[in-house]
């Protein structure tokens, strides 16, 4: 037996000794390669972590002191010494989530994983400690792969460094190499007297003393203050040259470091003088991403920060998906419109490479921005950029749309500015779970004044809507596509006059069904959907309900084709990849009625609920959303055995609810 398989709860650290840590450590390292290339995950953020977590967990007890993870998927080994081993299920449906859940263990309290938040969370838990008398439990966060770019974080300092009581201990994961660490012979001397300084400085006597000498100074005479001044300024310019530390002294908070994160014993000496300050502190710990993989450290884009199932001994992907993602249609259409259109401009929150602006970057250097993990900063710069008579395309993931929309809403859209706005991995993403599906930003959307959407169904769409997003220079636009591959094409068989493509008519042709018929269903795909919609209307066609399937493109502002298709049909059906409340069927139903259309319509979609990880295919069937059940639902509608119902045939009495129809 390994030492990692004694360990059941962080307590069980403390038995270990310095060299037994050391072996531990490797262990888990060993441990992670082996089991997260057989499932996928975050390797590179965790492989960079372990001694900093053992660290933490040596020095804090949890759950009695409340640890948070910034961003989440730095929390594998926290796990590991959490009493969960067993990796084979990592997040696979039913299985361990990729981030902390709360359902998993009482160790884990933050589990939404966007970025930036963890130290809103630490000021208002260690508020709670404190108002509850439970002043002396400490709150941990770890904050890090680019967390500090978020405007949120610095925020919340500014909060809690206005409280010098309140136990609060900030360790920077500093994997990013924002600051190189000094080198030299002077360097490793000052290095080694720095935790004895640390410890100095982080002691409350020395801060009463540093108090009580700075009042006297400043209440004496002019010399006084004099010397006050003198001092003050000597003691800043030796602490700015010892350690980059300038702006959180500026705020207000302790500091302490630069300390090698992968030195487990110098790092509990860092976060034993932190703990014992008794107030807040900031711990700056330098790491690898990749820490100990030949592969990952190799990897110059990200040095593994999420993989797929891979070879455990050479990192390469044991398998390599055939085909063209979406991101990689977009990367490429984007590059080709920058060389068209010089006043086209790529704006993306840390993510240049996962959201395909990595191409365009390559050719056009300066003209891509990488704000950081700033999305709401990110907008308001996109319609600044607008005003400026540029056309700026924001790229960022669908789920952390929703961090920019009161930016979107006023600055971008209220001041009806030519931005598109690209979402990449929208609709259900499969095994980054709740926090990672871009299933709201439909919804959302529908409330944005005068705001363009256009959703593909194919790359040849993509590619077209892209084209059509950036010629739009007075209101906002945005696409939406999903994470993965790229289907085939779907090609229509018509183009309606205000651009709705018609997939399929499966209407007249049918036995027994009259040629001068109504025919029974719309249904109407929106983007990646097209694919269930077309055999939703195979299967209804084959209980003889015949059906129309259209794909709008662009499903705000709603076509007037839709309405005037709808008034021809006996019920629409809207299909579509974001939650139903308040999405695009929800939208298209108001529409009809303003119109006087009285047609059915169901919004098929997923439910207003927080979704569990797995394969986008098991959530899809998980919520319903498959052609079998569809069908189903659609038949009964038509047959009017289940609401909404579908319109009578001529001479046919209205159903009521469980009444079959006469016939």
């Amino acid at each position: 037996m390994g030492l990692l398989e004694t360990i059941t709860h962080p307590r069980d650290l403390s038995k270990l000794s310095e060299q037994q840590m050391v072996v531990l450590a490797q262990e888990i390292r060993a441990f992670l390669i082996s089991n997260v290339s057989q499932t996928g995950g975050h390797l590179g953020p965790n492989l960079g972590v372990v001694e900093l977590t053992l660290a933490i967990h040596r020095v804090f007890d949890s759950p009695r002191d409340s640890i948070i993870f910034d961003t989440g998927h730095q929390s594998y080994v926290h796990k590991l010494v959490t009493g969960r081993q067993d990796f084979s299920t990592l997040r696979q449906q039913g299985g361990m989530s990729g981030y902390p859940a709360r359902a998993e263990s009482e160790h884990d309290i933050v589990e939404s994983s966007h970025a930036s938040s963890s130290l809103s969370w630490a000021d208002g838990i260690s508020r709670a400690r404190q108002l509850n008398g439970e002043g002396d439990r400490h709150v941990v966060a770890v904050i890090g792969d680019g967390a500090l770019t978020g405007g949120m974080t610095w925020e919340a300092l500014n909060n809690i460094a206005a409280d010098k009581d309140r136990r609060v201990v900030i360790v920077v994961n500093d994997n990013g190499r924002s600051y190189a660490p000094t080198v030299g012979g002077l360097a490793d001397y000052l290095a080694s007297l720095r935790p004895a300084i640390d410890h100095v400085r982080t002691h409350r006597k020395y801060e009463a003393s540093m108090t009580w000498a700075k009042k006297r100074l400043q209440d004496s005479n002019v010399a006084g203050q004099f010397v006050y001044k003198g001092l003050h300024a000597a003691k800043k310019g030796l602490k700015d040259w010892w350690a980059p530390q300038g702006l959180f002294d500026d705020l207000g908070l302790k500091y302490v470091g630069p300390v090698d994160g992968h030195d487990e014993k110098a790092m509990e000496a860092a976060l034993t003088a932190a703990k014992n300050y008794g107030g807040p502190v900031i711990v700056h710990a330098f790491t690898e991403k990749g820490r100990g993989y030949a592969p990952a450290r190799a990897h110059q884009a990200d040095q593994f920060h999420a993989v797929g199932i891979i070879n455990p001994k050479t990192g390469v992907a044991v398998e390599t998906p055939s085909g063209k993602s979406w991101t990689g249609v977009f990367g490429e259409e984007i590059a080709q419109l920058a060389d068209e259109r010089p006043d086209i401009v790529g704006i993306t929150g840390a993510m240049l490479i996962p959201v395909g602006l990595k191409k365009f970057a390559d050719k056009h250097p300066d003209r891509v921005f990488d704000v950081g993990i700033a999305e709401q900063h990110a907008l308001t710069m996109a319609a600044g950029l607008a005003f400026g008579g540029l056309h700026p395309v924001v790229a960022i993931y669908a789920t952390f749309l929703n961090r920019a929309f009161d930016q979107l809403l006023m600055d971008v859209a209220l001041h009806k500015a030519g931005v598109t706005i690209v979402l990449d991995r929208a609709g259900v993403t499969g095994p980054d779970g709740a926090s990672h599906h871009g299933m709201w930003d439909m919804a959302l959307l529908q409330i944005v004044p005068g705001l363009h959407l256009a959703a593909p169904r194919d790359a040849v769409r993509l590619r077209e809507e892209l084209r059509e997003a950036v010629a739009l220079s007075h209101a906002p636009s945005v696409l939406r596509y999903s994470k993965g591959r790229v289907g085939p094409e779907v090609k229509a068989l018509e183009r309606l006059a205000d651009g709705v493509d018609v997939l399929a008519r499966n209407t007249h042709d049918m036995p027994g069904v009259a040629a001068d018929s109504e025919t029974d269903v719309l249904i109407v795909s929106v983007g990646a959907m097209s694919e269930l919609a077309l055999d939703v209307a195979g299967r209804i066609g084959a209980q003889g309900i015949t059906s129309t399937v259209v794909d709008p493109r662009w499903v705000l502002p709603v076509p007037r084709s839709l309405i005037q298709l709808a008034a021809r049909h006996r019920i629409v059906i809207v299909i579509e990849d974001g939650v139903r409340a308040g999405g695009v069927g929800s939208r298209i139903r108001q529409e009809l009625r303003a119109a006087g259309v009285d047609t059915a319509l169901n919004e098929v979609g997923l439910p207003v609920d927080f979704l569990d990880h797995g394969s986008r295919a098991e959530v899809l069937e998980r919520v319903g959303l498959t052609a079998q059940r569809v069908a189903q639902d659609v038949v009964e509608q038509v047959l009017g055995t289940k609401v909404p119902f579908a319109r009578p045939l001529p001479g046919q009495p209205a159903p009521r609810t469980g009444q079959l129809p006469i016939l």
